[in-house]
């Protein structure tokens, strides 16, 4: 009986042992910077052929903030032709940097927004070893917002994000940030667990139990928080500023059913949907330039 008990016990740990390997494994594959490239699955969900779009011809600013876990952040603070209260900060997506929304920079500052665009946590010049796709990114941006009121109290801010940074605003648009007036989240997921769970069976062929239950433990033990905290679906029911959800019909990453299910979700006072035919991910800018940016600003102009 001993030795059964002893056999059990080994076992156990044999299968403890192997499972956080598993988890370690893929935490390291999404979620870990290394050596300041993105991570690995990177290759695998971006086009690592896709190069940034030229800076914008307006004078900036280095800005820098320290998250609520001392990791020191920056961004850049573009300046519009005109003096202007309104502002708006845009969030790129997984595995880029903010010289990946440089065009829709762009646009605002035409429009004669301020403009910041952060490299979110583990990306680009900002510190961080791990992405917590939006769990731990949008209460960065709350801070952020925080130092553009110090700057200009009067301050009206938008916040704009593709893909990852979508999920991050709209995470971030339930933290009542103060002064924010509306957001726009173009092909957000509804939880990070839901969308790995998806690209997991498609890279690896692997399924989701008990994998991702795995990945979940582990990703907090490594990160703070679980994949399954970075889960917009449930932040949009307290979020209370108009939000315009934005997604490309053909994308192949984030399903497109899930626009239909964080709208439906949301309590914002003021929600309007906009689908792009043939879209793929983060492609709705792409397929129409002037028609995106048009439905963008007759939607939060009003606000």
């Amino acid at each position: 009986m001993k030795k059964f008990l002893i056999a059990i016990s080994l076992l156990g740990i044999l299968f403890i042992a192997a499972g956080y390997f598993i988890g370690d494994y893929f935490v390291t594959f999404a979620l870990k910077r290394e050596n300041n490239q993105p991570p690995q699955a990177t290759a695998n969900i971006a086009d690592p052929d896709l190069k940034p779009p030229a800076r914008p011809n307006f004078d900036s600013e280095i800005w820098t903030i320290q998250s609520a876990d001392n990791l020191n952040l920056h961004a850049t603070y573009f300046l519009p032709s005109n003096t202007s209260h309104r502002w708006a900060v845009l969030v790129h997506g997984y595995g880029r940097e903010q010289t990946f929304a440089f065009d829709y920079a762009e646009e605002y500052l035409k429009h004669g927004y301020n403009v910041l665009t952060p490299d979110l946590r583990a990306s680009g010049t900002s510190e961080g070893i791990f992405l917590t796709m939006g769990a731990l990114e949008s209460q960065d941006i709350k801070i952020w917002c925080e130092k553009i009121i110090e700057r200009d109290p009067q301050a009206e801010i938008i916040l704009h994000g593709v893909s990852m940074g979508a999920a991050t605003v709209l995470m971030a648009s339930a933290l009542d940030i103060k002064n924010l007036r509306a957001v726009v989240e173009d092909c957000g997921y509804t939880s990070a667990y839901e969308m790995f769970s998806a690209q997991l069976e498609k890279i690896f062929g692997l399924p989701e139990f008990p994998i991702m239950n795995i990945v979940d433990i582990v990703s907090k033990i490594k990160t703070g928080v679980a994949i399954s905290d970075a889960a917009p679906i449930l932040s949009v029911p307290n979020t209370k500023v108009p939000t315009l959800f934005i997604h490309g019909d053909a994308d192949k990453l984030v399903p497109f059913e899930m626009l239909d299910k964080l709208y439906n979700a949301s309590n914002a006072p003021v929600k309007e949907k906009f689908v792009v035919e043939g879209a793929g991910h983060a492609d709705s800018k792409i397929k129409d330039p002037p028609k995106y940016f048009e439905r963008v600003f007759n939607f939060i102009d009003r606000f």
